[in-house]
């Protein structure tokens, strides 16, 4: 029989763009390409560059020019894991046999539309999984045999799911068949040759996405960047911006001189929460949102050399 599909409760439904072309250079280690078994067309959605000034005023202690640090999201920015995710969490679903509503025969199961809708609406996997039962309903499992009903066992039963995913998603990161988007080894190499301080501030959980960074940016990158914050790490998640502020504190270095770069408006707006500047490279499942308030928007980073920031940056602070 079909797995269950997720219930009829709409967000919003944000139209598909393109695939990411592999980056086969610059890598530490070598990857086989990724294809997703998802409908998503091939052909990359071309836009040129939207630049528009954010409100950032320039203080005499810092010059207007200055790029002090930037910083990357991971999930959708270093790699485009929603597929991979959206596995990972169906996977866990079929394992604990998760049914929502608890009288369904079948595991629960999100279609690749649905979960272009949650994930460019709520950040954290806990937060999405909450989200999902409250409107839909708390599920049977194999943890619970009847739905939960205090806040404790709710709890147990989404941190019990959320271990497991993760680890699955680890799994196939492992395989081999991952790849870091374009241009963003590049780019990173290019900041800390700079001198520039380079940071990656991430809403999912810590292991996982230290053992993405590990596998696709290489370990040397890893333990050369100058902050990496992950959803452990803060108490509120994106669009709330206290990631980003407190990267601004590690990092030691003002908000307006900071540079993200993010794949959807829940990051942006936690960039721009944060007095930061942001670039936007999307993803096919985030091409169609409203990133007015990012100062660029890209398909990826293939073209986007270190002086490009500067320049935006530069433009951004002295129009503002």
């Amino acid at each position: 029989m079909p797995p269950t599909t997720m219930g009829s409760t709409s967000l919003f439904l944000p139209t598909a763009g393109a695939g990411a072309a592999a980056a086969a250079t610059a890598r530490r280690h070598p990857f086989f390409s990724h294809r997703s078994h998802s409908n998503v067309p091939t052909t990359r959605l071309r836009r040129e560059p939207r630049f528009v000034a954010v409100s950032a005023a320039a203080s005499p202690a810092s010059p207007a020019s200055s790029l002090d640090a930037l910083i990357f999201d991971c999930d959708g920015v270093i790699l485009e894991s929603e597929n991979l995710h959206r596995q990972a969490y169906n996977d866990a679903f079929a394992h604990f046999g998760v049914r929502c509503p608890p009288a369904s025969a079948d595991p629960l199961y999100w279609d690749e539309a649905f979960y272009d809708e949650l994930q460019n609406r709520i950040g954290g996997g806990k937060p999405k999984m909450r989200w999902y039962f409250g409107e839909n309903g708390w599920p049977s499992s194999k943890i619970f045999e009847t739905p939960p009903s205090t806040d404790s066992d709710k709890e147990k039963l989404v941190d019990i799911i959320q271990v497991w995913k993760t680890e699955r998603y680890k799994e196939i990161i492992n395989s081999g068949t991952v790849e870091p988007r374009p241009g963003v080894l590049r780019l990173m190499d290019e900041v800390k040759g700079a001198g520039i301080k380079l940071a990656v501030c991430s809403a999912a959980t810590k292991s996982s996405v230290i053992m993405c960074l590990e596998n696709l940016i290489g370990l040397e990158r890893f333990n050369g960047l100058d902050c990496f914050l992950a959803g452990d790490d803060v108490k509120l998640k994106k669009p709330d911006p206290t990631i980003y502020i407190t990267a601004a504190e590690k990092l030691g270095v003002e908000s307006k001189n900071c540079l993200v770069v993010e794949d959807s408006v829940i990051g942006l707006q936690a960039a721009k929460g944060a007095g930061m500047s942001c670039i936007i490279t999307y993803t096919p499942s985030t091409a169609s949102q409203d990133f007015t308030d990012a100062i660029a928007t890209y398909p990826d980073l293939s073209n986007m050399r270190l002086e490009d920031l500067k320049l935006l940056l530069q433009k951004t602070l002295v129009t503002g």
